[in-house]
């Protein structure tokens, strides 16, 4: 028997007003998106890619349409429901790294933890998971700029993954890396997938990342393309 798709997305727009125009960012989308999938999301600057990632993810609304993940439909919760899912759901990694600098690797990873109920033990139990699995348990202690930039990548998708989200978004996560240490981050996004069993999804614009997923959308101008 075939999973239910973690995100339905149906017939949603997404349109903004600049003054008297409007642009419309995306068109009509229709997608479903598996449990456990890394999904990559391709296209032109301008394509709509980072506003699809950021509706799925609860940072914004579409202007119509429906937008579902695990059954609930984002765009019928208000701003202080959709912010605490937001929290208990999606892990983020952006393009820049947003490491506190006077923190250790630890203490940036810790950071989201402290907004919950757990005590230390449990706190401390979660950071050194998340940092063995980025591979960088040995790396705990170290400042941001003790670190490459692959590394404070990894640090980043760390704080990600320590809640234990379903989701893990990435919006050009590889952007200021060179190709050895995007490898690496794109490696681990891989294995959260197929190890670990989270659903990824990935902006990017280069093929080359794009082939690290388990599928690939295109889009143009705000559409799907087939």
């Amino acid at each position: 028997m075939a999973a239910e798709p973690i995100v339905e997305i149906r017939n949603l727009s997404k349109i903004y007003a600049q003054g008297e125009i409007q642009v419309v960012a995306l068109h009509d989308i229709s997608l479903d998106i598996e449990p456990g999938e890394f999904l990559t999301l391709m296209g032109p600057s301008g394509s709509g890619k980072s506003t699809l990632l950021h509706i799925i993810a609860g940072i914004d609304r579409p202007t119509r349409g429906e937008c579902r993940v695990q059954k609930i439909d984002l765009t019928r919760l208000n701003e202080s429901d959709l912010a605490d899912w937001r929290n208990q759901n999606v892990g983020f990694v952006f393009q820049t790294f947003n490491l506190i600098p006077v923190l250790t690797a630890y203490e940036n990873v810790e950071l989201p933890l402290l907004l919950t109920r757990l005590g230390s033990r449990q706190r401390r139990q979660l950071v050194n998971t998340a940092l063995d699995i980025v591979g960088l348990a040995d790396r705990a202690h170290h400042l941001p700029r003790q670190l490459s930039g692959g590394q404070e990548q990894r640090v980043a998708i760390a704080r990600a993954l320590v809640t234990d989200p379903s989701l893990v978004v990435a919006d050009e996560p590889t952007g200021n890396l060179d190709s050895h240490s995007a490898q690496e981050v794109l490696g681990v996004l891989q294995s959260l997938s197929r190890k670990a069993g989270k659903t990824v999804l990935l902006v990017t614009h280069d093929p080359k990342a794009a082939a690290f997923g388990s599928r690939t959308v295109h889009l143009e101008k705000g559409e799907l393309l087939p």
